[in-house]
């Protein structure tokens, strides 16, 4: 019978007090729903210029919205990483997420590069967004899989610690 050995912790107890410490984790707690809310509004607004051919602007403009916020995030999260794990990117714990977010960061870029040079029409950009977005949902999703199993792991970890006090508790009586 083969025993499956535990996930290592996302991160050690220092690395945990430094995303604790930092007020980047607040910055990223916060940008992360709004770049969702953000991508929502802007996929129904793609996806309706799709369909109907109608709001082609405002679909390109929330594309541009989009991918700033995308920037500011990267760039904050970044700097999050540093400060947790001190490197810029491709830290072990999140070395696959950031690897991905270089692809969502690629496409977005190549949205913006095409937009701004006419490379594309408008169809084909809002077919470059939807590509775009596809590798975000992707990308968001690694990162709330990660981080939910680190908080279960966290979670079972202190269960087995508290378990572990009691057991010792109970055998000096």
């Amino acid at each position: 019978m083969t025993t499956k050995k535990p996930a290592a912790p996302l991160y050690t107890p220092e690395q945990r007090q430094r995303r604790d410490a930092t007020p980047w984790t607040l910055v990223q707690g916060i940008l992360a729903p709004v770049q969702f809310l953000v991508f929502l509004v802007s996929l129904t607004m793609v996806l309706r210029a799709l369909v109907t051919g109608e709001g082609v602007g405002a679909a390109t403009a929330s594309v541009v919205v989009k991918t700033l916020v995308l920037y500011a995030i990267m760039i904050t999260g970044a700097i999050w990483e540093k400060r947790v794990f001190d490197c810029y990117l491709f830290a072990p714990a999140f070395y696959w997420e950031d690897v991905f977010s270089m692809l969502v960061l690629a496409l977005h870029t190549a949205y913006l590069g095409a937009l701004f040079t006419g490379a594309l029409g408008p169809h084909a950009l809002l077919l470059l967004a939807l590509a775009a977005y596809g590798t975000y949902v992707v990308n968001a999703t690694q990162f709330v899989l990660k981080l939910r199993a680190a908080r279960l792991g966290a979670a079972a970890a202190d269960a087995a610690r508290a378990s572990a006090s009691l057991q010792a508790v109970g055998g000096q009586s």
